[in-house]
């Protein structure tokens, strides 16, 4: 497996599956902050919104909206991915409108290596600029 970089922010509101993918992900090369409410999620990136390639959000966490959530790291920063991720259907449709290319959705539940390949996937067009 190829080794990878990026600068990942995770948030989700289940510690035990945010310390598994955190560790996970880190043990493949990137760089994982993690968050357990939106508003820490949106701290992390107000505060330094270039410091994120991608964010990671479970999609039906209490307090800011997923789409508002989303927009607002989107807004914060031209070039940081969005990959929303829920057990239950949620249309990102507007989200994806308003920054082609940089919104994905991934259907929960997922192994580590579903996520990994989604990451890549994501953060491939990055890469590709260096």
């Amino acid at each position: 497996m190829e080794p990878v970089t990026g600068r990942i922010l995770l948030v989700d509101d289940e510690p035990p599956l945010l310390k598994m993918m955190s560790l996970y992900l880190a043990r493949l090369g990137y760089s994982v902050t993690t968050a357990g409410t939106t508003e820490k999620a949106w701290a992390e990136v107000e505060a330094a919104p270039a410091d994120f390639d991608i964010a990671v959000l479970d999609a039906t966490m209490p307090g800011v909206t997923v789409h508002e959530l989303a927009l607002k790291m989107l807004a914060a920063n031209s070039t940081m991915r969005i990959l929303a991720a829920s057990g239950y259907p949620v249309d990102m449709t507007d989200v994806k409108a308003q920054a082609p290319g940089r919104v994905d959705f991934l259907h929960k539940p997922f192994t580590p290596e579903m996520l990994a390949t989604a990451l890549r996937r994501m953060l491939a067009p990055q890469e590709e600029n260096l």
